[in-house]
């Protein structure tokens, strides 16, 4: 039986905002997680000259895969063959290799909720069973050691994200450590999605590799290298399983796009101008954090990296879904349903994405405030 998989309802959201710019309104996109920024300049230019030069072709290029590897001995301080670095698509293959190399039909899966709306469905559609665990204010919107403690029976396998998505929340190092002591001795693979790491407005964000290097991390070039739409990331598989990644790879997607990994390539190094984006980001991120609550968003998530804002609308409605429509609507301003990222408790939220310019920030909150304010007389009366 084939699984059923739940819709992705900000695409649904994204395709209303884009019928609006069609039809002329100023469209403000604060729905995906997507910078506005571009490649960086120096990747641009060396994709220019491969058009130019090289037929492409399936490849996987050595020379990235080696500096992956040495991106973790330089950041991290964790030793990675670049053999253990399996080239992807983007996260979304890294992520079903990840899942398919560790786990058969029917084997249970931890995630958080509120968290990333594809784990669920991808772990649905590889016919494993989603265990979620409920994590709110008092866990600072994370899993913790003691919640994967306390499932019984123990899951097969954890998913884990820090930077996380919605919410932005990172995991203390100390915290970290006891999820992988934990995990460890109850004989639970770990898969840490680590797409936001650089992206941190409280310190670097720890790999999942320093405490546990049977790890399987999964990262991209979309977040803090600004290149979602040319499809490049990466899994680091720990040796013994190099050879099956690597045959899953291949048979269900090939290689990544060729000219993305020689873009990729130049990317990683072009440290300045990426920097920058992180100097935008943390600007926005003070902006909303001090408009928000004057709005009547007082119950905000803890965005210590990323680049969202999850608060609590609960007081304004009971169906995010509709509240984002109708904001959508009235405003010209796209933003992510709660139940995404949370079906049970996700009604009452809301997310903002500020990977966009400042100047549209600072012109979402003008819209913003009298919409706000229409609702909380309506919801006072």
């Amino acid at each position: 039986m084939s699984a059923i998989i739940d819709p992705f309802h900000a695409i649904a959201i994204s395709r209303a905002a884009h019928r609006l710019a069609s039809e002329g309104r100023p469209v403000i996109h604060m729905e995906f997680g997507q910078p506005s920024t571009g490649a960086p300049q120096a990747a641009i230019a060396a994709a220019h000259r491969v058009l130019d030069n090289d037929p492409m072709g399936y490849w996987e290029s050595g020379a990235l895969k080696a500096r992956i590897a040495r991106h973790y001995a330089e950041t991290q301080g964790a030793t990675v063959d670049p053999e253990q670095v399996i080239l992807t698509c983007g996260a979304s293959p890294a992520l079903v290799l990840a899942l398919s190399c560790l786990f058969a039909p029917g084997e249970r899966v931890a995630f958080a909720r509120p968290g990333y709306v594809a784990y669920r469905n991808t772990v649905k559609a590889l016919h494993l069973e989603p265990v979620e665990i409920g994590c709110g204010e008092a866990e600072r919107f994370q899993i913790t050691a003691a919640a994967i403690e306390r499932l019984d029976p123990a899951p097969h396998g954890l998913i884990l994200a820090s930077p996380a998505n919605p919410t932005g929340t990172i995991i203390a190092p100390e915290e970290l450590a006891a999820i992988a002591a934990v995990c460890r001795r109850r004989g639970i693979r770990i898969v840490s999605d680590e797409i936001y790491h650089g992206l941190s407005y409280v310190g670097p964000a720890r790999s999942m590799l320093r405490d546990d290097p049977g790890a399987l991390i999964v990262n991209s070039f979309s977040k803090y290298f600004s290149m979602a739409g040319w499809r490049l990331g990466w899994l680091v598989v720990p040796p013994d399983l190099i050879e099956p990644a690597r045959a899953r790879m291949g048979n269900l997607f090939l290689t990544p796009p060729s000219l993305a990994q020689h873009a990729g390539l130049v990317a990683f190094d072009e440290r300045d101008e990426l920097e920058g984006h992180i100097r935008t980001y943390a600007r926005n991120r003070e902006l909303l954090l001090a408009a928000l609550p004057a709005l009547g968003l007082k119950r905000i998530a803890p965005p210590d990296g990323a680049f969202y804002i999850y608060a609590d609308v609960g007081h304004l409605t009971d169906d995010s879904m509709d509240f984002c429509m109708k904001m959508l609507l009235d405003t010209a301003i796209a933003t992510a349903p709660g139940i995404d990222f949370d079906p049970i408790d996700g009604h009452r939220f809301m997310r903002f994405s500020f990977a966009v310019s400042t100047d549209r920030v600072e012109e979402a909150l003008r819209r913003l405030t009298p919409w706000f304010a229409a609702r909380e007389v309506v919801a006072a009366a």
